[in-house]
């Protein structure tokens, strides 16, 4: 028998009621009526122009062949022209952010070194990190003191001789909290006093208020983590990218994975949807905000119930009911079993799991509004008496 990994942790832990992880996203998965905030999705598009690209390339059977191994020359041409980046930076196309991330701490880190990320965030990234170093400095956030996000008072605080790289998710996963200008160059500097590694990862870029790129201060020690599942409403096709200054990005092609390339008809949607992309985003991001503004006006209505962070920069927000005295578990599960999929804190936070849910609002008005009324519904069932 093999013996498992001792970094091998389980990332996703199945709800009550189901035997994996993989059993239970199959039955959300399969329910046709399940409104759909528990993953940070994607389903306002309305244009076709996406998915067209991808009909026309399966009648083409373009699928038969592998494409290039590092993506298509135009779509790596329109993310640096997406990120306002130019062709001086080096671009890879990749199945996806998260093996974006996994790439980068497979090759950045060493046993020696340790890596800083926050509580709460995408904990895959730590995941990840404790494969490839022996510690992960994962700074508790969920406070406002800090605006309940990583700040560079912070990891000059927790960081030492053996730091070598810096998780930025910019907006947040699970508050949607992001970073000021101000702060983006403050990170820069960190990285360029101590030679050391940026990992930013932008995949909520589009929903932000504003946004900055670090790789614009400090290019040399910032790789770009770009994704297609959220703002362009892709995530089941699994298509992302790394950007980085050349040499970083070399030394990033000696462990890729994918050396046949990445899905092809994945790629075909991800160039019309750049293509297409200022047809349709303001539409979304203005249809974003209006949902989320319906959810704080729900939760409004609860007592012991905040928005930490609110309005959000993401497409999901953190609603903390620690002060109602219910269950964030109980709460996911009576949502469920009402076809209402969000998350329990613990899936985004080791520390303050018990504090919140989360929720995505990047879904059609009516179903916001559902869940609003069954948010209600649950806190009256669940409270303590």
């Amino acid at each position: 028998m093999i013996s498992p990994k001792k970094y091998a942790k389980p990332a996703k832990i199945p709800p009550k009621g189901f035997k994996t992880a993989n059993e239970f996203f199959d039955y959300v998965f399969r329910d046709k009526e399940m409104i759909w905030m528990g993953q940070n999705t994607n389903h306002l598009h309305q244009d076709t122009e996406i998915m067209d690209a991808m009909v026309d390339c399966v009648n083409s059977r373009e699928y038969c062949k592998y494409p290039p191994p590092e993506g298509f020359p135009e779509l790596k041409s329109l993310v640096l022209k997406d990120l306002g980046l130019s062709e001086e930076y080096d671009i890879l196309i990749t199945a996806g952010g998260t093996e974006s991330l996994y790439l980068c701490m497979n090759d950045i880190l060493e046993p020696e070194n340790n890596a800083i990320t926050c509580d709460p965030g995408y904990l895959i990234i730590d995941n990840f990190a404790s494969r490839f170093s022996d510690q992960v400095k994962s700074v508790p956030i969920y406070n406002e003191e800090c605006g309940y996000k990583l700040t560079p008072q912070l990891v000059r605080e927790n960081m030492d001789e053996n730091t070598k790289l810096v998780s930025l998710i910019d907006p947040l996963n699970p508050l949607g909290s992001c970073y000021t200008e101000k702060e983006i160059k403050e990170f820069a500097d960190i990285a360029l006093e101590n030679d050391i590694y940026l990992l930013h990862d932008i995949t909520y870029r589009d929903f932000a208020r504003e946004h900055h790129l670090a790789a614009k201060y400090a290019p040399d020690h910032t790789i770009t983590i770009y994704s297609f599942s959220k703002i362009f409403g892709m995530a089941g096709l699994r298509i992302g990218a790394m950007i980085g200054a050349p040499d970083v990005i070399n030394s990033l092609r000696s462990i890729l994975i994918n050396d046949l390339g990445t899905n092809v008809l994945a790629q075909a949607g991800a160039i019309a949807a750049l293509r297409s992309k200022n047809e349709w985003i303001d539409y979304i991001k203005n249809q974003t905000r209006a949902n989320q503004k319906i959810i704080k006006d729900v939760v409004d209505q609860v007592e012991g119930a905040f928005l930490p962070v609110y309005p959000s920069d993401g497409n999901m927000m953190a609603i903390d009911i620690s002060g109602t005295g219910i269950d964030p578990v109980a709460l996911t599960d009576y949502l469920l079993e009402r076809k209402v999929f969000v998350r329990q804190g613990s899936y985004t936070s080791k520390l303050f799991g018990d504090n919140y849910i989360r929720v995505s609002f990047s879904i059609p008005e009516y179903q916001v509004k559902i869940f609003a009324e069954k948010f209600l519904e649950a806190v009256d069932a669940l409270k303590p008496l």
